[in-house]
C-alpha cells in the first residue's frame, strides 16, 4: 500500500473552507459522501477536542464549527498583529491596506495549511482506527517537536468517502519585526532551525525551507507507520506496473504528462506572488524612506539657517567691536561699558535665534506642512520604481496567460 500526506492552501474556487471538513453543509446532496456512514466519522479541534465515533455525545447546540473555531484562534493569537499593522497603515497614509481577521482566513499566504493523510487505495486500505491512531500519534509528535510555531486548528477522519481519510489544518506563525504574532510560514520554520535545501541558491518555490520541513514529516510519518507493523515504499514508485495496479498506474502516466507544465504553472504563480508581495513592501519602504528624508532635511535646513544667523549676527557685532577698538574718543570706562553692551547683544542674538529656528522647525514638523512636502518625494520615488515591477508583473501575467490551463490538481496524490 502507498502513504498519502499531501498539502494545500488553495484551489480552483480560493483556499480551501473547512465545512468541507466538518460536514457543514447537506451531505445528502454530496455524490462523493455516502450519509449513512457520516455517523462514523472524528472531529478534532484545538478549543473544544474531540467528537463523533467513540466520543461521548454533545449537545448539538454546543458545536462550534472549524469555520468558527479558526476564525476564534486568528483573533486572539494575531489581533494584536492586525491592529498594529493598520495603525502603521494609517500612520503612512493607506489605510486602505487594513485587513481583518477574515482576510488573513482567505489568503493563501497566511490561511491555514490544510494536509490531506491517506494509506491505501478505494481497493485495498488499512481501517479506520488504524489509520486514527498512526495519525493521532504522528500529530502528537508533531506538536511535541514542532508547536512551538506550527499550530493544529482542527482535523477530522471521513469514512464516508471512498477511501478513509485525514483532513487537518494548521497555522505557522512568528514574531514579525515589531514583536508581534502573525503568520509567517518561511519565518516559522527558519525559528524552528530549518534551513534551505540549497542554501547557496537564492530562495524559491523549489529551494525553500517547507521543502525540508515537509520531508521530515514525511519521514516521522513513515517511521510511525513501522510501529504499526505496516512496511509501505518510502519512495514513489514510477517505474514498474508490477508495483501499481491498473488505476494507480493510469495516474501516475498521467501525472508525468502534467509534470513539466505543472512545474511551469507553478513558477509562475509563485513569481507573481513575490512580486506582488515586493510591490507591497516598495510602496512601504518608499514611505519610510521619505518620511526619514524628510526628517533628516528638517533638522539640516534648521541648522544651517541657526548657523548662517548666528554667522550674519555676530559678523555685524564684530564690526562694531572694531570701529570701537580704533575709537580714541572712549575713556577705559566707557571702553568697558561698550563691551558689557556687545556681550549682551551677542546673548540677545543667541536666543533670538534659537527661537527662530525652534519656530521654523515646528512649522516645517506640522502635519498638514509635512503632508504636502512628503507628497512630491513619494510620487517622485514611486513613478520610477513601481514603474518598472508593474511592468515586470504585466509581463509576468501575460506569460502565464499563454500556458495552457491545466487539469484540475489531484489533492490526494503525493508519494
Amino acid at each position: 500500500m502507498r502513504l498519502t500526506r499531501h498539502n494545500g492552501r488553495a484551489g480552483k474556487f480560493g483556499t480551501y473552507n473547512p465545512k468541507h471538513n466538518d460536514r457543514q453543509f447537506n451531505v445528502e446532496h454530496s455524490e462523493h459522501i455516502d450519509p449513512t456512514r457520516t455517523k462514523f466519522n472524528i472531529y478534532f479541534d484545538c478549543y473544544t477536542g474531540y467528537r463523533g465515533k467513540g466520543f461521548p455525545d454533545r449537545d448539538p447546540e454546543s458545536i462550534i464549527s472549524f469555520e468558527e473555531i479558526e476564525r476564534m484562534y486568528y483573533a486572539e493569537n494575531y489581533g494584536d498583529f492586525l491592529d498594529g499593522q493598520n495603525r502603521r497603515n494609517e500612520a503612512h497614509g493607506h489605510a486602505n491596506r487594513n485587513r481583518t481577521v477574515e482576510d488573513l482566513l482567505v489568503n493563501k499566504t497566511t490561511c491555514p495549511e490544510e494536509t490531506v493523510y491517506q494509506i491505501g487505495t478505494i481497493d485495498e486500505h488499512v481501517s479506520e482506527d488504524v489509520l486514527f491512531n498512526i495519525v493521532t500519534d504522528f500529530l502528537a509528535e508533531f506538536t511535541r517537536r514542532f508547536g512551538s510555531h506550527v499550530h493544529i486548528l482542527d482535523f477530522a477522519l471521513h469514512c464516508d468517502e471512498g477511501t478513509p481519510h485525514i483532513q487537518e489544518r494548521h497555522v505557522f506563525d512568528a514574531l514579525n519585526q515589531y514583536g508581534e504574532l502573525c503568520p509567517q510560514q518561511e519565518k516559522a520554520l527558519e525559528e524552528l532551525g530549518f534551513e534551505l535545501p540549497h542554501p547557496d541558491k537564492p530562495k524559491s518555490k523549489y529551494n525553500r525551507r517547507k521543502n525540508v520541513f515537509d520531508a521530515a514529516c514525511r519521514e516521522m510519518l513513515f517511521d510511525i507507520t513501522e510501529r504499526y507493523g505496516l512496511h509501505l515504499d518510502r519512495e514513489p514508485s514510477y517505474g514498474g506496473r508490477a508495483y501499481l495496479e491498473k488505476q494507480d498506474y493510469i495516474l501516475m502516466k498521467q501525472k508525468e504528462k502534467l509534470a513539466v507544465q505543472e512545474k511551469q504553472i507553478e513558477q509562475k504563480e509563485s513569481e507573481l506572488e513575490e512580486l506582488s508581495i515586493r510591490i507591497d513592501d516598495v510602496e512601504t519602504l518608499i514611505d519610510e524612506v521619505a518620511e526619514t528624508a524628510y526628517g533628516k532635511a528638517v533638522e539640516t535646513v534648521t541648522e544651517r539657517v541657526q548657523e548662517e544667523t548666528h554667522n550674519a549676527d555676530f559678523e555685524l557685532i564684530r564690526d562694531y567691536e572694531k570701529e570701537i577698538m580704533r575709537s580714541n574718543s572712549l575713556t577705559d570706562k566707557g571702553m568697558s561699558f561698550a563691551h558689557q553692551i556687545l556681550s549682551g547683544l551677542k546673548k540677545k542674538f543667541r536666543g533670538m535665534t534659537a527661537a527662530i529656528t525652534e519656530k521654523l522647525k515646528g512649522i516645517l514638523k506640522d502635519p498638514a506642512v509635512k503632508a504636502e512636502q512628503l507628497k512630491p518625494i513619494r510620487e517622485k520615488t514611486k513613478a520610477s520604481v513601481l514603474d518598472k515591477l508593474h511592468r515586470a508583473d504585466a509581463e509576468l501575467k501575460a506569460r502565464r496567460s499563454d500556458q495552457p490551463e491545466g487539469k484540475k490538481r489531484n489533492r490526494g496524490m503525493e508519494l
